[in-house]
């Protein structure tokens, strides 16, 4: 498929990331792992204090919120070890369950961060996406991410990678901060943010429910399917296998 994106009256372009611009093998079997190996030794940081506090109370709220079925780790909070434990317990009870949970995913952000700046990491992109961020970016689009990970993570994904700093290219990082990203609401809050009239924004991804969400709140989509993956697509969306194709 070949498609211009004037024809379409596209003003924004709007981006998930894993398994859209980024191999999803890239997530799961490096940040994610690497996240969980030092989950501990930096929560136990002493320069992370603030840090752990600020946490600490998101993690509690969120464990407070659990519904009972599903059987969460116990949360103690008589001392300060006690408190620190339940973190780390229960944040890696979330990650084997892949839970989308803002405490789960700034905690990520800043562990990455510190794995970016140690040259132990690398943002990974599709060979095609640094093109077309600069092609997009010079043809006037305003280009943002949508992700459930941190604005923080999605930065140093594009900001540390083999062909350079990409995020001068994007204007916008979204999270789940503003809205779960299968709700149609959060689609119509990111149309705000960019001053841009919902059927003048393109959003990529390859999750079809995510799709259906900012389909119904008035966008322009496309499914992504990349080498890595396969991407169910019940709703019959235009589909779209390299950026390359989008002039």
């Amino acid at each position: 498929m070949t498609s211009s994106l004037r024809d379409r009256g596209i003003r924004a372009v709007v981006l998930d990331i894993e398994g859209t611009t980024t191999p999803i093998a890239f997530v799961h079997e490096v940040l994610f792992p690497y996240a969980r190996t030092h989950l501990a030794g930096f929560l136990r940081e002493p320069g992370h204090a603030g840090l752990l506090q600020e946490l600490s109370a998101l993690f509690a709220a969120e464990h407070s919120a659990e519904p009972e079925e599903v059987k969460p780790p116990p949360w103690q909070q008589d001392t300060p070890e006690d408190v620190l434990n339940s973190v780390i317990v229960y944040a890696g009870w979330l990650m084997d369950r892949d839970r989308k949970s803002p405490a789960l995913k700034k905690l990520q952000g800043h562990i990455w961060d510190l794995g970016y700046r140690a040259g132990q990491l690398r943002g990974a992109v599709f060979p095609d996406v640094p093109a077309a961020l600069k092609r997009w970016h010079e043809a006037g689009l305003i280009l943002a991410i949508y992700s459930s990970g941190s604005a923080l993570a999605q930065r140093l994904i594009f900001s540390m990678t083999d062909e350079g700093d990409l995020t001068p290219y994007i204007s916008h990082f979204f999270d789940t901060a503003v809205g779960p990203k299968r709700s149609p609401h959060s689609y119509t809050r990111i149309a705000e943010a960019v001053q841009q009239e919902p059927a003048t924004i393109l959003f990529i991804s390859d999750v079809a429910e995510e799709l259906d969400a900012a389909h119904s709140a008035g966008w322009q989509v496309l499914l992504a399917v990349r080498p890595d993956a396969f991407a169910p697509n019940p709703s019959g969306y235009e589909v779209v296998e390299t950026f390359d194709s989008l002039s």
